[in-house]
């Protein structure tokens, strides 16, 4: 069981090095360009090209059924659900396939809202309690993953 991170804007990298560190798991940072954090033996920085969706693509094609994936995209979430891997949200909540569909749908909508001019494509910011969230849903993933 190994973690994939989508790196480029993924505001938890810490939390995953921090849970990566302390269950000895091999982290791959896949980025487009070269992320400034200082990181351990176990932990892989990947610099992909800047073609679209190209770190998706290297995620994608290295994930395997099992390891754990953390992503805010919810087309890649989707892909990757489909390989079998864990995927959770920078927020902590899981995709799985029973929510992706959904997520998928909602995200298509948005998109169309925003193209009409009906929505400004506000987010709620970060928040303290979305990083705690992610930290502990993180920790019972890698539990899980170690019991199976």
């Amino acid at each position: 069981m190994e973690i994939f991170v989508d790196a480029d804007a993924c505001p938890v990298k810490e939390e995953v090095l921090k849970v990566s560190y302390r269950h000895d798991m091999r982290v791959h940072l896949v980025s487009n360009a070269w992320l400034r954090l200082p990181v351990g033996d176990n932990v892989k920085k990947v610099v992909v090209g800047d073609a679209f969706d190209a770190a998706d693509d290297w995620i994608v094609e290295h994930a395997a059924a099992g390891d754990i994936c953390i992503t805010g995209d919810i087309q890649l979430a989707a892909r990757l659900i489909e390989a079998g891997a864990v995927v959770l949200g920078h927020n902590g909540k899981p995709f799985t396939t029973d929510n992706i569909g959904m997520a998928l749908a909602m995200r298509e909508l948005k998109s169309q809202l925003r193209d009409m001019g009906e929505d400004r494509g506000f987010n709620a910011s970060f928040s303290q309690k979305d990083r705690s969230r992610f930290l502990s849903a993180l920790e019972l993933a890698v539990q899980k993953g170690k019991r199976s």
